[in-house]
């Protein structure tokens, strides 16, 4: 298993790449290091912004690697940050069984007889990769001119939008006037037809969103779907006239238009950031219609207070074609991390900028409890009358079932709310220290429990 630093400057396609390389250098944005003794391979996990770290494999013998994030450079900054690491120090990677994943990618390639030279090596060095290259002189015409582009596809877009929601809005007038009815017999396609013209106008989020309703509203009980469907529509024009009177604000944006780049928010020296404790509360996953699984990680911070509990959600997205793919995380694991979060008026989802040792003190402390959960959420959904669930820290309560349905009872009997789930009997009665859910303004989901004499519990979809 011979690497060298040498082969790192060979491989790598350009300067940037070793530079980006060399800031991964630190193990502890690697929570996996590990070498098989009995071949010539070696793999690691490269902790990213997402909840889902870069898998990384490199061929000692011939050089072959893979990495699984996106970028089109070959070899990546991952593929070159694991052989920089295993050349400078080959005690940091520790013997292990090779994995289904490592093993599934040896079954797949075809192996070269001869050592692959990615780049001739010329004009790329490590000492210098890092140091900050001399920035190039500005030329104010070609500057102006980037500008002026910039604008225009801004102003595009923003026409395209404009015309997007109008068309929305007159076909939702269509659907009540037909009558609801007549819309639940044919949601699916109705919902696909206007979505594929949301697609078209570059509103890409609330396409996504038209395009899933249909699962969401056929998933409840028949006598629910009429209400159901009238509260997404309604949800839906409050956003467009939001975008509407401000499509700059960037919650809203978010919600309707193209994706924003992570890096965006990471270099963003004005967005939130917390450094804390995170308690892994639940995983969902779901699959979209446009054949993308999106991994949903629900996190609370164990420092927060009680009255004003902090939640994060970490979104990865992948192809369905990718097969099941494990999370990064296992309920009710605790780590610490500074995470970013996307602005809004109350932020919710995050990436994670870094992590760090956890305190010690609050990797075994109980979660934050407190009253006025239902009051909570309530702001929560005046700030953002178009979010489809705000996040719940309920305080002590218990589980029960009237007839077919299920509901959460707080301990002194104020607040009752009808449960999502169909919890085993052997939940009902048990006395939960604190819970967690999703309100949907009908239901809660509820995401996980302390429950006393039982521990922790996560709750399935």
């Amino acid at each position: 298993m011979a690497l060298s630093l040498q082969l790192v400057e060979t491989m790598a396609p350009d300067q940037s790449s070793l530079k980006s390389a060399s800031k991964l250098m630190k193990e502890s944005q690697w929570p996996l290091l590990a070498r098989d003794n009995t071949s010539d391979l070696i793999w690691g996990e490269c902790q990213g912004s997402g909840a889902n770290p870069y898998r990384v494999i490199v061929d000692c013998a011939d050089h072959g690697n893979k990495c699984t994030c996106p970028s089109r450079k070959f070899p990546c900054k991952h593929v070159l940050a694991l052989i920089w690491l295993f050349a400078k120090g080959p005690g940091g990677f520790s013997a292990a069984e090779t994995p289904d994943w490592v093993t599934d990618w040896i079954g797949r390639r075809r192996k070269s007889s001869t050592a692959v030279a990615m780049g001739s090596g010329k004009d790329k060095n490590l000492s210098a990769a890092a140091l900050d290259e001399p920035e190039k002189p500005i030329d104010p015409k070609a500057a102006a001119r980037a500008e002026a582009a910039a604008n225009k596809r801004a102003a595009e877009t923003k026409a395209l939008i404009e015309t997007g929601l109008l068309d929305l809005e007159q076909w939702i007038g269509d659907q009540l006037r037909l009558g609801v009815g007549a819309l639940l017999k044919d949601l699916g396609p109705r919902c696909r037809t206007i979505g594929a013209r949301l697609v078209d106008a570059k509103a890409a989020a609330l396409a996504g969103r038209i395009d899933d309703m249909p699962t969401r509203v056929m998933s409840l009980p028949q006598a629910e779907r009429g209400d159901a469907v009238l509260r997404e529509l309604g949800k839906v024009v409050l956003l467009s006239r939001a975008w509407r009177a401000d499509p700059c604000a960037p919650h809203v944006a978010r919600a309707v238009g193209p994706s924003v780049n992570r890096d965006a928010v990471l270099n963003n020296p004005d967005v939130l950031r917390v450094v804390g404790v995170w308690d892994v509360l639940a995983e969902r996953v779901s699959t979209g219609r446009d054949g993308l699984i999106t991994q949903a990680t629900w996190l609370l911070n164990l420092a927060a207070e009680p009255e004003s509990p902090r939640f994060a959600l970490l979104l990865d997205y992948f192809p369905v074609s990718v097969g099941k793919r494990g999370g990064s995380f296992t309920a009710g694991e605790r780590f610490a991390a500074e995470l970013a979060f996307y602005p809004g008026p109350q932020p919710l989802r995050a990436l994670i900028a870094s992590r760090s040792d956890p305190d010690t003190s609050l990797v075994s402390a109980p979660w934050p409890t407190g009253g006025g959960a239902l009051a909570a959420a309530r702001r929560w959904l005046d700030l953002e009358p178009w979010a489809l669930r705000a996040p719940l820290l309920l305080p002590p309560g218990r589980l029960c079932k009237v007839g077919e349905m299920v509901y959460w009872r707080e301990a002194d009997g104020s607040t009752v709310l009808p449960v999502a789930q169909r919890p085993e009997d052997f939940t009902l009665g048990v006395d939960f220290a604190a819970a967690v859910g999703l309100w949907t303004g009908a239901r809660l989901d509820l995401l996980a429990a302390e429950m006393r004499g039982w521990g922790r519990m996560t709750f399935d979809v």
